[in-house]
C-alpha cells in the first residue's frame, strides 16, 4: 500500500498541490442480534478503498474510491485537485495549517481477546443464554441481547513526510426488554441506553459486561416500572448517574466546543455553538468542581486512537477547569487561525469521507465523593439514570432529557422507582449547579457509537468519562403520563 499512496502523493505535487495526504482504509464488521429467543440478524461487513485530500491554490479539494489500483489512484489524485481548483475560486483566505506534521508510526488497540478469533457460535450462545434469562420474566413481551466488533486497518501519508499505520479494535453489547401493560409501555437497558455499550477492546470487554446475571434485574425492573409512579413536577436536587450523566456530557459539553461549529463551518447538521470565540479562557461554564478533559489516549475509550486522520498524535486536552472554558477540540487549520497547535480531534468516518472535527473520550473528572455518601447527603430529590430521550437546540444551550428510572431521594434515602422521569435546563446555568460528583471507584468511560455529524452525514465513535453527580435546582418532571 506504500506505493499507491507514495503515487498519489507524487502526482499530487505535480498537478500543484501544497500539500496533500492518503488515507486507506480496511474495515471489517459483525453485528449479532438476537430476538425474543431467536438470531434476529447476523451482518458481516466489509469495505475498503482510500480518499486523497489536497490543497491546490489555498482551497481544499478531496476524492475517494473503492478500487485499490494505480490506474484509479491516478483518476482520484486528478480529481481531488480538479475539485481543489475549482474551490479556490470561492474561498475566501487560503487555507494554512500551521507547522507541518511529520510521524512515522504505528499503533494497535491493546486487546487481550481478539474477538474475531472469538467463534460464532460461542458468541451465538451467550447472547441467547442473555435473552433467555430476561424472556424468563412474567410480563415481558420483547427481548433483545446484541453484540458488535469492528476491526480497521488505516495507513495514512503526506506530503510533509507523516506515514502512520493503526490498527483499531472495538467491542460493544448489551441488553434491552421491552413490557407493556395494559395502557403503558416500559424499556430497560443495559449497561448503557440503547441496549449497547462499546469501547476500544477485545471479546474481554463482552465477557466483563456480565450479560446473563444481568438480564433478571434488567427485565424485572422493565415489569416494575408499569406500576410505578409518574416522576413528580418541580424545581429540585437531582443527582445523575454515569450513562446518563455521559450523554449529558455528549451534548452539552462535547459538541458546542468543536472549533469547526463555533466559527461556522459546520452548521447544517446539527447547528453551531454558543461558545464563540471571546469566551475562551474568560468563561465561567459551570461550578469549580466541573473538570472536563479530551483525552484521545485512555484505555478502552471508544475515542481512543495513536493518531487522528491528519496524522496528528492522540492528546489529552483541558476543555473545562474549575468550571472556567479553557479549550476547543480543534483541527489543524482550525487551531492554526486561533495561533495554537492542532489538539489531534480530526476523523473520518471511514475512507469516502473527508474529516472533520470530532469529539474523542470527553471527560468528567472525578470528584472525591462517594456514592452513598453523596445520597445520603440529599434531603430532598431525585436520582434519574440510563437515557430514553433527548433534545437540545442548535446552539447547544436548552435541552431536555428522559431517563429510563429514576429514584426519590428523601431524607438521604432513596425510595422506589418512578417512570417517565425528565429534566431539562440551560447549559452554563445547569453546569453552575455541580455541587458535586463521586470519585475513581464509581468512574468509567462510556462508549458512543452513534454520534452523528456533517453532510454528508458521517457517524463518529466517541466516549465520555463519567461518575455520578448532583446538581442542585433543576426542573424536572416537565412531561408527564
Amino acid at each position: 500500500m506504500n506505493e499507491l499512496i507514495d503515487r498519489a502523493l507524487d502526482l499530487a505535487k505535480v498537478k500543484g498541490a501544497a500539500y496533500a495526504d492518503v488515507r486507506i482504509v480496511r474495515r471489517s464488521s459483525q453485528s449479532i442480534v438476537v430476538k425474543n429467543g431467536a438470531v434476529g440478524s447476523l451482518e458481516n461487513y466489509t469495505s475498503a478503498g482510500f480518499g486523497v485530500r489536497v490543497i491546490v491554490d489555498g482551497a481544499w479539494g478531496f476524492a475517494s474510491s473503492a478500487t485499490l489500483d494505480r490506474k484509479e489512484v491516478d483518476r482520484v489524485t486528478a480529481l481531488a485537485v480538479q475539485i481543489a481548483k475549482a474551490s479556490a475560486l470561492v474561498k475566501l483566505r487560503p487555507v494554512y495549517l500551521g507547522a507541518p506534521v511529520t510521524h512515522v508510526a504505528k499503533y494497535r488497540t491493546p486487546v487481550k481477546i481478539d474477538p474475531f478469533s472469538v467463534p460464532l457460535d460461542k458468541k451465538l450462545e451467550l447472547l441467547l443464554a442473555a435473552d433467555a434469562a430476561m424472556r424468563a420474566v412474567k410480563g415481558i413481551l420483547v427481548t433483545e441481547a446484541s453484540a458488535a466488533f469492528i476491526r480497521e486497518d488505516k495507513t495514512f501519508g503526506s506530503t510533509e513526510g507523516a506515514y502512520i499505520e493503526q490498527e483499531f479494535i472495538e467491542t460493544g453489547g448489551g441488553l434491552e426488554a421491552l413490557a407493556v401493560g395494559e395502557n403503558d409501555v416500559q424499556k430497560r437497558s443495559y449497561p448503557n441506553s440503547f441496549g449497547r455499550h462499546q469501547g476500544t477492546a477485545g471479546y474481554e470487554l463482552l465477557e466483563g459486561l456480565d450479560l446473563v446475571s444481568s438480564a433478571p434485574r434488567v427485565a424485572e425492573e422493565a415489569v416494575m416500572l408499569l406500576s410505578a409512579p409518574v416522576c413528580p413536577s418541580g424545581v429540585t436536587t437531582l443527582i445523575l448517574g454515569a450513562t446518563q450523566l455521559g450523554l449529558q456530557v455528549h451534548e452539552s459539553c462535547g459538541h458546542p466546543i468543536e472549533l469547526d461549529r463555533v466559527m461556522g463551518t459546520e452548521a447544517a447538521y446539527a447547528g453551531t455553538s454558543f461558545l464563540t470565540l471571546d469566551k475562551l479562557g474568560t468563561f465561567r461554564y459551570g461550578s469549580p468542581v466541573v473538570n472536563i478533559t479530551a483525552d484521545a489516549t485512555i484505555p478502552g475509550g471508544l475515542g481512543t486512537f495513536g493518531f487522528d486522520d491528519e496524522g496528528v498524535e492522540a492528546q489529552r486536552t483541558p476543555i473545562i477547569r474549575e468550571g472556567i472554558f479553557v479549550g476547543y477540540l480543534t483541527s489543524r487549520e482550525s487551531a492554526a487561525e486561533l495561533g495554537e497547535r492542532s489538539n489531534g480531534t480530526m476523523r473520518a468516518d471511514g475512507w469516502n469521507r473527508i474529516p472533520i472535527i470530532r469529539m474523542t473520550n470527553i471527560n468528567l473528572e472525578p470528584g472525591d465523593w462517594e456514592f452513598d455518601d453523596l445520597i445520603a447527603d440529599t434531603d430532598d430529590g431525585i436520582y434519574m439514570e440510563m437515557n430514553k430521550s433527548w433534545s437540545i437546540d442548535d446552539k447547544r444551550l436548552n435541552f431536555q432529557f428522559g431517563t429510563e428510572v429514576a429514584y426519590p431521594i428523601k431524607n438521604g434515602k432513596m425510595g422506589g422507582l418512578l417512570k417517565n422521569a425528565t429534566y431539562t435546563g440551560i447549559t452554563p446555568r445547569f453546569w453552575a449547579g455541580c455541587d458535586a460528583v463521586c470519585n475513581t471507584k464509581h468512574w468509567n468511560v462510556w462508549g458512543t457509537p452513534n454520534c452523528g455529524k456533517g453532510q454528508p452525514p458521517q457517524v463518529a465513535h466517541v466516549g465520555h468519562g463519567t461518575a455520578p453527580a448532583r446538581f442542585r435546582n433543576v426542573q424536572v418532571g416537565v412531561m408527564k403520563g
